[in-house]
């Protein structure tokens, strides 16, 4: 059954034309009748939203091969790469760094290391994730910085700084321990952007598969600042996706 929301309260306020109130939230001029089908419009409108943002999910799987021929927008890119920025990390420490490599002659560079994965120079973009090192350890005062935009008390940043420096005693005991740790963030940070290239009808596909040391070489990252998390290509599908295979809900999910 298909319900014309917008019809509905035309045909309520014209029956009801001179007989109203005005909401001063909805600024809608209502009856009893024009409020339920106000409300009506975002239950419906609400729907619409979640089954477009199941569409999106069912349209985003590893794509393992891109159109070369397409390439992303400057603003779509900019909305992926705006989605990561916004991300939620641990501690609201943000740190990721992301290289965007669209120069097609470094991706070739990086395929060999890639596990010569057709992804890596097919696809528009490729957005290389970083997670932070020396700048995530307790004495940084890159950790200070963070910390100082929530306008703390002297008290209540002294606070956070020891809970931060003890909670993680044993994540900042190694820069493999900090990886591990922020390298948890990057997904993050990655999920939501595929997510979000999703929406739009962009293709992603996470990499894990790459040789950690010899990517950052080519890149010449600074190992002591930055080490790689993951990467993640972004394009156009060029062949049929393939089926999606998951866990039914009952095997993935238990109510305690």
């Amino acid at each position: 059954m298909t319900i014309n929301t917008n019809s509905s309260i035309s045909q309520i306020m014209n029956k009801y034309q001179g007989s109203y109130t005005k909401n001063e939230t909805t600024n809608v001029e209502e009856t009893p009748q024009i409020f339920f089908c106000y409300n009506l419009k975002k239950l419906w409108e609400n729907s619409m939203q979640k089954e477009q943002f199941l569409e999106a999910m069912n349209f985003r799987h590893a794509c393992k091969v891109f159109d070369e021929n397409k390439k992303i927008k400057s603003e779509d890119l900019d909305f992926i790469l705006e989605v990561g920025r916004l991300s939620p990390s641990s501690f609201g420490m943000e740190p990721w760094k992301f290289l965007v490599v669209q120069n097609q002659d470094l991706k070739e560079k990086l395929r060999p290391f890639c596990w010569n994965q057709p992804q890596i120079t097919t696809c528009s973009d490729l957005v290389v994730i970083l997670s932070k090192i020396d700048d995530l350890k307790p004495q940084n005062e890159y950790v200070g910085k963070m910390f100082s935009r929530r306008n703390l008390s002297q008290e209540n940043y002294e606070k956070y700084l020891n809970l931060y420096a003890n909670h993680l005693s044993h994540t900042m005991s190694s820069d493999e321990n900090i990886l591990a740790w922020g390298a948890r963030q990057c997904y993050i940070a990655m999920g939501n952007m595929m997510t979000a290239a999703a929406t739009i009808g962009i293709d992603s596909c996470p990499i894990e598969g790459f040789e950690k040391g010899k990517i950052e070489e080519i890149l010449n990252i600074d190992r002591r600042k930055y080490q790689l998390a993951v990467i993640v290509p972004f394009g156009y599908r060029i062949n049929p996706q393939s089926i999606k295979f998951r866990l039914s809900i009952d095997e993935v999910v238990e109510y305690l």
